[in-house]
């Protein structure tokens, strides 16, 4: 009887150990390798999730003027007409005298040739020779650009504008400098006739032989210039710059649209 007690005891210790034994197992199982053996499954996939950051980059773009329902040729008569008022209204105050003489902006100096002729002649007591000089330069330029109105006039409205919404859209002369580029050589070309007969009209012409011959002679150097293609191109500049001055008046001051293509197309550019 106490051998069966004894015996039975050694099985329940054996039993026992073998559980606890098999705990450990599946303790350690689950730990290394995340299987349970209790509840048998296939592991869980570790998984990576990676995570794109997807830079977009934005290209900022300036959001055009709504220039509503113009046409590029509605924008070019406009142009066009700003600047037929700026050659109209430009040449009736350049004409008058004192025109060019007395406007700072376009007044015609001595040319720079002969800048040293009006330092002589003044060094020589003959500043007032110098100075009518001057003045008859300016005389024939007033003369001279009553014949330039018909002559920009007609450069202007047989000029094709080829990127009017950009000009109009663009710098506050833009139309100005697009009508010099295109028509400065034909201009001067047809102008050029016109100053020459003003120069001999004033007299600048004999004025300006005197003065250069006593130059030489004091000095003893042959200098010469072609004052007629100086005071051309000159007479031309300040007609451009009047022209650029009217422009922008009109791109920036409401009250100088006069007309409704002027207000239709310089009112869609206010905002730009």
């Amino acid at each position: 009887m106490r051998k069966n007690i004894l015996f039975a005891a050694a099985l329940l210790f054996s039993v026992s150990s073998q559980a606890q034994l098999l705990d450990i197992i599946k303790s350690t199982v689950k730990t290394k390798t995340g299987v349970d053996l209790d509840n048998p499954s296939k592991p869980k996939s570790s998984t990576t999730t990676t995570t794109t950051n997807t830079t977009t980059t934005a290209t900022t773009k300036t959001s055009p003027v709504n220039l509503g329902n113009l046409t590029s040729t509605q924008i070019s008569s406009g142009l066009k007409e700003a600047l037929s008022l700026g050659v109209t209204d430009g040449v009736k105050k350049l004409a008058l005298t004192d025109g060019f003489f007395k406007n700072e902006a376009v007044k015609i100096l001595m040319p720079e040739k002969l800048r040293k002729i009006d330092t002589t002649l003044r060094s020589l007591g003959m500043g007032s020779l110098a100075d009518e000089g001057v003045k008859l330069l300016n005389r024939a330029a007033e003369d001279a650009v009553t014949e330039a109105a018909p002559i920009f006039t007609k450069a202007i409205t047989s000029m094709t504008i080829t990127d009017a919404k950009n000009i109009l859209l663009s710098s506050d002369n833009a139309a100005t400098n697009y009508l010099q580029t295109k028509t400065q050589s034909q201009l001067f070309t047809a102008f050029q006739p016109k100053v020459k007969a003003s120069l001999g009209k004033v007299g600048a012409d004999t004025v300006w032989k005197n003065l250069i011959s006593k130059y030489n002679t004091f000095t003893g150097q042959s200098v010469t210039t072609d004052l007629n293609e100086y005071v051309t191109t000159e007479t031309i500049n300040g007609v451009f710059k009047m022209v650029a001055d009217k422009e922008s008046g009109i791109r920036n001051t409401p009250a100088m649209r006069t007309t409704s293509i002027l207000q239709k197309v310089f009112g869609a550019q206010d905002g730009k």
